[in-house]
């Protein structure tokens, strides 16, 4: 007894002193503004608990599977206006005809997007906004940003929600309370669907707040490179193509395959941090709260 309490003491003495080492560290260069973020964090956690995440539970309990498809299909057909732009201006075409055919097809043959026979088609959907188009243009990220209610940006991103925002057919949309109430079941329905991912990070992330923001960062990475492998990672390729006299070949493979591997804490976040959870425009009416 005397023995399992000795421990548990320690356990909690490096858990404190994690913590603090935490608080203390320098702001990363990506994160100059991280005190800052912290505290708004900190809110949208607090108005999440209070109030989005009951009612996602409330409403994912109560929701057939099958309505919740059909609202996610209604909101991403209308995304692909916005998408088909952002593909015209980062020099597509090919990608922005067909965000144009999805929204055609689903509009008409789905029914306003209620059915994604699109995708069914063979036309795959895409994921591009204002914030990647600026940065394939070469516009650098800037300093992370944690948006009150909106949560995950950077100085890049943020007023491109501004440009996507008119993009949305629904901004357009004259009935202002019919429209509102569109945006929150669109939250709300996103909420639902990101549960399972966020019970997950809640749970195995030591920080929360930084799991996220490198997840967020190494995913709009990967986006404005359309998937393509980040060049500053391959760096121990040239090992295949150097000469070996005095070395048999494969003396390096396990010390050359441990160098390539991405950190853990990477590989976590992409596996468990949905796209939508990395701020898209189509996401942001409450998504933010999740970080």
């Amino acid at each position: 007894m005397v023995t399992s309490i000795r421990n548990l003491c320690l356990l909690l003495g490096v858990v404190s002193l994690t913590s603090a080492c935490t608080a203390m560290r320098a702001p990363s260069d990506s994160d100059p503004l991280e005190g800052l973020n912290r505290t708004v964090d900190g809110f949208n956690q607090v108005v999440d608990k209070a109030v989005v995440k009951p009612l996602a539970q409330g409403y994912d309990k109560v929701t057939p599977p099958e309505i919740k498809t059909v609202i996610g299909n209604f909101f991403s057909n209308l995304d692909d206006v916005s998408v088909a732009f952002n593909n015209l201006l980062q020099g597509k075409p090919k990608a922005a005809g067909s965000d144009i055919t999805r929204f055609a097809l689903n509009t008409t043959i789905g029914i306003v997007g209620i059915a994604d026979v699109a995708t069914e088609l063979g036309f795959q959907k895409h994921d591009e906004d204002f914030g990647q188009t600026l940065g394939v243009w070469g516009v650098g990220s800037g300093p992370y940003l944690v948006l009150p209610l909106l949560g995950p940006s950077t100085l890049r991103d943020a007023p491109g929600r501004f440009v996507d925002a008119p993009l949305d057919p629904l901004y357009h949309y004259d009935d202002v309370r019919v429209r509102n109430s569109l945006f929150v079941v669109h939250a709300v329905n996103t909420r639902a669907r990101l549960l399972p991912a966020t019970d997950l990070v809640e749970r195995v992330a030591l920080d929360q707040y930084a799991f996220v923001r490198d997840a967020y960062l190494r995913r709009r990475a990967s986006l404005i490179r359309d998937g393509a492998p980040d060049p500053a990672e391959r760096v121990y390729e040239d090992f295949d193509d150097e000469p070996s006299s005095s070395v048999a070949p494969q003396a390096f493979p396990p010390f050359r395959a441990a160098l390539v591997q991405p950190e853990p804490v990477d590989q976590q976040a992409d596996a468990v941090i949905p796209a939508d959870l990395q701020q898209s425009e189509r996401a942001r009416s409450g998504l933010g709260l999740l970080n």
